[in-house]
């Protein structure tokens, strides 16, 4: 007799979380108790009729087979840098890992078939922003050039990047680290409401501050908040110095650190907000406090604080390293949608619409879609014989 597949309540709480649902609110859409969903949950109810579980994957948007899957890949999470940590609920914090955790196993897959670029950063322990921006543009070979696609840089050197939509405009960014068997590999989120060029490049920088400055192994909840502030600072401190260096930003300020107009050219040149780069002037003493707050209350009044200018105008690449894998893969016939799908949650035990896979990937739409096609006979065709012969 073959034996029943068990239910998995890991499952159905990974698919919440991702849903950004609570348990009283599916319980709510389940139409159960929510003691019940918090049962299933922690497996202390471990048989769901097939009817629910039916209704667990319309209300989730998971395939029925994801609920009885056992995960074969291991995913060991290390920390979790949230830019806006103090006020994020954990309830968004919590849906973001979750994806990183689909995302990590999705690149474990694709990882079998191609050659990802391998980590590289330094190894050594920086103290100081200023000396780790230095040591990464250097270890990059970088130069002292503005940075037009940050995001290409930091993919080609084998850290992910993931441009991830939210119900919430509180979460700028993110890094994770991820641990899958003897892969170790730093994850960049950044959120697609914010998604202006130099947003975008100063998010990405600062993440890069919190993976080269900051510890890997503890707990980032257990931080008080003025622990938690001082690596925020140090984090800016590192984006800072890394899109400006030093001694070739004092060169293009020249005598025109108070003059706002000027950091609107320069933004043009460095793809770094106004706001950042009058920071950067003060932080570096070619402006003093009273000068730094006038140009911040100039900003203000012109209304160019939060939508700066050239914000509708700047462009940087998009991520697209897990998207090109997979374009390879499909486009040189290595996978059909079909089995791109199959390998995933037979091999994997990670079963997802292809839908969702498109969404964390960042694919366009319906690129894995599965099309239901007769199969087509290969036939080749006979080389007509002339009977007729001319003498």
């Amino acid at each position: 007799m073959r034996k029943k597949t068990a239910f998995n309540g890991e499952r159905l709480k990974a698919a919440r979380i991702y849903r950004g649902f609570t348990v009283a609110e599916l319980a709510e859409k389940l139409e159960l108790q929510r003691q019940t969903v918090s049962m299933y949950e922690n497996n202390k109810l471990n048989n769901p009729e097939l009817t629910t579980i039916a209704n667990m994957s319309r209300v989730l948007g998971f395939p029925k087979k994801f609920f009885l899957e056992n995960d074969k890949i291991g995913i060991k999470n290390g920390s979790t840098y949230f830019r806006a940590l103090l006020t994020t609920s954990k309830k968004y914090r919590n849906e973001q890992i979750q994806k990183v955790d689909f995302i990590a196993k999705i690149y474990k897959y694709l990882n079998e078939y191609i050659e990802f670029p391998l980590t590289s950063l330094p190894q050594e322990n920086y103290n100081n922003p200023e000396e780790a921006a230095i040591a990464l543009r250097e270890f990059w070979n970088l130069g002292d050039k503005p940075l037009d696609n940050l995001i290409y840089i930091v993919e080609q050197n084998g850290i992910l990047v993931t441009m991830f939509e939210t119900n919430t405009d509180d979460i700028d960014a993110f890094s994770q680290l991820i641990n899958i068997g003897k892969l170790e590999k730093y994850l960049i989120g950044c959120s697609k409401n914010k998604g202006t060029a130099a947003r975008i490049h100063f998010d990405i920088a600062h993440e890069l501050g919190h993976i080269l400055l900051h510890e890997w192994s503890e707990d980032i909840e257990t931080l008080n908040k003025d622990e938690f502030k001082e690596k925020e600072k140090e984090a800016n401190a590192f984006a800072s110095a890394f899109l400006l260096p030093k001694n070739t930003f004092i060169k293009d300020i020249g005598a025109y650190a108070d003059n706002l107009a000027f950091y609107i050219e320069l933004k043009r040149k460095w793809k770094v907000s106004i706001s950042a780069m009058i920071r950067r002037s003060y932080n570096l003493g070619l402006i003093d406090s009273s000068t730094y707050q006038q140009l911040m209350r100039t900003m203000q009044k012109k209304g160019i604080k939060k939508k700066e200018p050239l914000d509708d105008i700047l462009y940087t690449a998009q991520p697209s390293l897990l998207r090109t894998s997979v374009q390879m893969l499909l486009g040189q016939k290595v996978l059909t949608p079909r089995e791109f799908i199959d390998e995933l949650s037979y091999d994997y035990s990670l079963s997802l619409e292809s839908n969702e896979v498109e969404r964390l990937l960042d694919l366009p739409k319906d690129m894995l879609k599965v099309v239901n096609e007769a199969p087509v006979h290969n036939l080749n065709i006979k080389k007509q014989i002339n009977e007729k012969e001319y003498i």
